[in-house]
C-alpha cells in the first residue's frame, strides 16, 4: 500500500514472477520519520526466492534506510532469499558494504568449544608449532653465522658497531649497580654465617667464586634480557608491523643476515666482557662488607680472593656469558620476527622475548651445573 503523502517513508512489494518480487522504496527514509518497518512483517508469508529494489520514488534518506536494509538482508539470509541490490542508491550500497565487510565475532562457538580437552589440544598444537619455528630460526641463525665466517654475510658493519655500543658501554651503569649490590648481599649473608665459626676470611672466597661462576653471568644475562632482548624484540616487531621486513625480503635481502646476525654477534661478544666487569664490581661490593663489618684488612681480602679465584671459575663464567648472550639475542629476535601486524602484538612480543630469555637462561644454567659437576670442575 502506498501512502498518499509521499514525503513519508513507505514501501510496496510487487510480484514480478511466481517467486520473484520487487520492493519499491517511496518517500523520505529518515531517523526522525514517524514510521518504522520490520522486515518480517514486510515480507509476510510470501514465498520469495528473489528480491530486487526500485528506488525511483525514493526521496531523502539517512541511516534509517541502511538500518532497514541490513535487517532485511539478515532476514532474507535466514529465509534463503536472494537479494539484488543493484537498484539501490550508490551511497546506501557503499554503506552496506562497509557494514558487512567485517563479520561479527561468533562468541557462541567459543563458548561451546571452550572445554578442557579442546584447550589442552590447542595449547599442545601451539607449543608444537612454536618449537618448530624456534628450531627453524636457530637453523637459519647457524647458516647466517656460517656465512659470516666465510665473509659472505649481507649486513652493515655500522649496524654491528652501533649494536655493540648499545649492548656494551651503554649497559655498564645498570650492570655495575646490580653487580655491586649482589656482591654486597653475598658478602653480608656469608659474613653472618661464617662469623659464627670464626671463618670470616672465607667471605672473599664466597663472593669471588659465586660471582665468577654463577651470579655474574646469570644476573648480567637477566639484565640484558630485560634491557637489550626486549629492545631487539620491539625493534624487529615494529619493523614487522610496518612491513619493513617484507620489503627486505622483496629486495632479496635476508632479514636473518641483515637484522638478526649483527645483534647476535654484538651481544655474544659483549656478554663475556660484561661478566668480567660484573665480577670486578661484585668483588668490590664484597670488599665493602668484608672490610667494613669484619676484622679483615684490604690486603688480606685481596690475597684470599686471588687464592680462591682460579682460571677454571673465570672460564666457566665466560662460557656461560657467551651462551646466555646468544640466547638473549635469539629470543629477542625470534619474538620480534614472529610479531603480528598490530601495535598490541609488539608489546606481547617484547614480553614474550624477556620471559623466554630468562627461562632459557635458568634452564641452561642448571644444565651447566650438572655438566660441571659430572666433569668435576
Amino acid at each position: 500500500m502506498q501512502l498518499a503523502v509521499q514525503n513519508h517513508a513507505d514501501l510496496q512489494i510487487e510480484p514480478l514472477d511466481r517467486d520473484e518480487y520487487r520492493m519499491k522504496l517511496i518517500g523520505d527514509w529518515r531517523l526522525d520519520g514517524d514510521r518504522q518497518f520490520e522486515p518480517d512483517e514486510v515480507l509476510g508469508e510470501r514465498k520469495i526466492q528473489h528480491l530486487s529494489f526500485d528506488s525511483t520514488a525514493l526521496g531523502t534518506w539517512d541511516s534509517a534506510l541502511v538500518n532497514f536494509l541490513l535487517k532485511l538482508m539478515n532476514v532474507a539470509e535466514e529465509r534463503g532469499i536472494e537479494i539484488d541490490r543493484g537498484a539501490l542508491p550508490e551511497g546506501a550500497e557503499r554503506l552496506i558494504r562497509l557494514a558487512t565487510a567485517v563479520p561479527e565475532k561468533d562468541t557462541k562457538r567459543e563458548a561451546e568449544t571452550g572445554e578442557v580437552f579442546y584447550e589442552i589440544g590447542t595449547a599442545a598444537i601451539g607449543y608444537y608449532r612454536s618449537g618448530l619455528e624456534m628450531l627453524t630460526f636457530i637453523g637459519d641463525a647457524v647458516l647466517a653465522f656460517g656465512k659470516l665466517l666465510v665473509g659472505r654475510a649481507n649486513y652493515r658493519k655500522s649496524d654491528l658497531f652501533l649494536t655493540i655500543q648499545e649492548c656494551g658501554v651503554l649497559a655498564l651503569p645498570i650492570v655495575s649497580l646490580i653487580s655491586f649490590l649482589v656482591g654486597l648481599i653475598l658478602a653480608f649473608v656469608g659474613a653472618i654465617q661464617l662469623e659464627k665459626f670464626g671463618a670470616e676470611i672465607y667471605v672473599a672466597d664466597l663472593v669471588a667464586i659465586a660471582m665468577a661462576r654463577e651470579m655474574a653471568p646469570i644476573m648480567t644475562g637477566i639484565i640484558m634480557a630485560g634491557r637489550t632482548g626486549a629492545a631487539f624484540a620491539a625493534q624487529l616487531g615494529t619493523m614487522t608491523v610496518n612491513e619493513e621486513i617484507d620489503a627486505l625480503q622483496t629486495l632479496g635481502i635476508s632479514p636473518m643476515e641483515f637484522l638478526v646476525l649483527p645483534r647476535m654477534v654484538a651481544l655474544g661478544l659483549m656478554m663475556p666482557l660484561l661478566c668480567i666487569f660484573a665480577d670486578l664490581v661484585g668483588i668490590i661490593g664484597g670488599i665493602v662488607v668484608g672490610t667494613g663489618m669484619l676484622d679483615i684488612t684490604l690486603t688480606q681480602y685481596m690475597n684470599q680472593t686471588q687464592e680462591s679465584m682460579g682460571l677454571t671459575h673465570i672460564s666457566i663464567g665466560l662460557v656461560k656469558g657467551f651462551v646466555f648472550g646468544g640466547v638473549v639475542a635469539l629470543a629477542g629476535c625470534l619474538r620480534g620476527i614472529q610479531c603480528g601486524r598490530s601495535a598490541a602484538s609488539v608489546g606481547k612480543a617484547t614480553t614474550s622475548a624477556v620471559v623466554t630469555a630468562i627461562v632459557l637462561i635458568i634452564v641452561l644454567d642448571a644444565l651447566f651445573a650438572f655438566v660441571t659437576n659430572v666433569l668435576g670442575i
